[in-house]
């Protein structure tokens, strides 16, 4: 692909993918998409098809103000943060390598 993408945590939340058309994107839920669509209907608008119903939304990158574009991309942010937060396993008592290896020999004995 070759695009530049921002990520938290190893997760994407903005691309430059459709930057030649001069489009940022960012990854909202539905519910934010329709909210800065509404807000400012000539700087963002649902990407096409599946991915726009899923909540991934344009910026026009060119019209976009810094503070507009700093809000988007702080509240695409946040919500990475979140879900991160949300999906992260709890510490749990993990195997070790040198654990797992004294199980396998006793196994084999």
């Amino acid at each position: 692909m070759g695009a530049a993408d921002f990520r938290v945590g190893g997760r994407i939340f903005a691309t430059l993918a459709s930057v030649q058309h001069g489009f940022g994107n960012l990854m909202l839920t539905p519910e934010m998409q329709a909210d800065f669509v509404a807000e400012w209907p000539h700087l963002f608008l649902p990407v096409a098809d599946g991915w726009g119903r899923m909540g991934i939304t344009h910026i026009r990158l060119r019209e976009a103000d810094r503070e507009t574009l700093a809000g988007a991309l702080h509240a695409a942010w946040a919500l990475r943060v979140e879900k991160n937060r949300r999906s992260a396993k709890p510490a749990g008592r993990r195997a070790t390598a040198g654990a797992r290896a004294r199980k396998t020999a006793d196994r084999s004995r």
